[in-house]
């Protein structure tokens, strides 16, 4: 059992372990041709496999962050969201990483939300779908601020000019090989019930539960592997005809882990279920998460 950090709430029983760490995410749309585009000409990754109706995306040299499978005139998101992703969310290894990203869609003349977080520095794209995009860099651990008994974290403005001087002359040459998938963000339809499955019986902390309608969690003292909200008020889960989010993965240390989780899940009446690679659950609102070793 990992120590507990100085901020968060364990879970009531099962914990997950110190080393538990988010991977791939799958995502339909609509044209993967148009999709791949984006991918790799705007985010800078690599196509790693493909097929006619599926892809598979990495940094160069690193491991794949992103699945895409095609559904044919999928619909794009709605205005107003889905119960499902918010958005996922890439983490770059350092802020002259995330500087020579900011500098390269300005470049491109492509359109970013910004944010400075306390504990990161955010930038937020729209795929061709709709689907939300987060790229990021963290700050030291060092430097992350406790407020109580939880994790500070804010949305402020963030230094685009700074950020672009931490960059240098440095030209960009696509998603550098430590990138990895740092967190993934979703719509949920109410924080009691997303706590009761991904906190009591995931066994994820709580660390940050004071910002307005959302709610975050991690693993090993993070400041969230995974973030809940209510932000899309009124809104239904992600149907089978529209871009969506298919599942993300939660990456266990070994099998053992895998199963200890599927177990507390299936204690708290949240089955899951066997897919090949690991062990796959739905959330309350359908969203599935797989748990697998690396």
């Amino acid at each position: 059992m990992s120590q507990h950090p100085p901020y968060g709430i364990v879970p009531p029983s099962y914990r997950l372990p110190e080393a538990t760490h988010v991977g791939s995410v799958r995502l339909q749309v609509a044209d993967l041709d148009r999709s791949l585009a984006y991918y790799t000409g705007v985010l800078g990754l690599e196509v790693a496999r493909a097929t006619t109706d599926t892809a598979s995306l990495a940094p160069r040299g690193g491991a794949p962050l992103i699945e895409l499978a095609e559904r044919r005139g999928a619909k794009p998101v709605p205005r107003q969201g889905r119960l499902g992703l918010f958005h996922f969310a890439i983490l770059v290894p350092d802020r002259q990483a995330l500087g020579g990203f900011v500098r390269h869609i300005a470049d491109r003349g492509v359109y970013a939300a910004s944010a400075d977080h306390a504990v990161s520095e955010a930038l937020y794209l729209t795929d061709p779908d709709g689907l939300g995009i987060e790229v990021y860099a963290d700050r030291p651990r060092a430097a992350w601020r406790v407020s109580g008994q939880e994790l500070f974290m804010t949305t402020a403005p963030l230094d685009l000019r700074g950020l672009t001087q931490a960059a240098a002359d440095a030209p960009w040459t696509g998603m550098p090989a430590a990138t990895v998938m740092g967190h993934v963000h979703l719509h949920v339809g109410d924080l009691d019930d997303a706590a009761a499955f991904y906190h009591a019986a995931l066994g994820l902390d709580k660390v940050v539960w004071s910002y307005p309608g959302a709610l975050f969690l991690s693993a090993g003292g993070y400041h969230h592997h995974l973030g809940t909200n209510t932000w899309a008020a009124g809104a239904l889960p992600a149907r089978e005809d529209e871009a969506r989010l298919l599942s993300w993965d939660l990456v266990l240390p070994d099998t053992v882990a895998v199963h200890e989780a599927g177990d507390s899940l299936a204690t708290a009446g949240y089955p899951s279920a066997a897919d090949g690679v690991g062990r796959i659950a739905g959330d309350p609102w359908g969203t599935a998460v797989r748990l697998r070793a690396p």
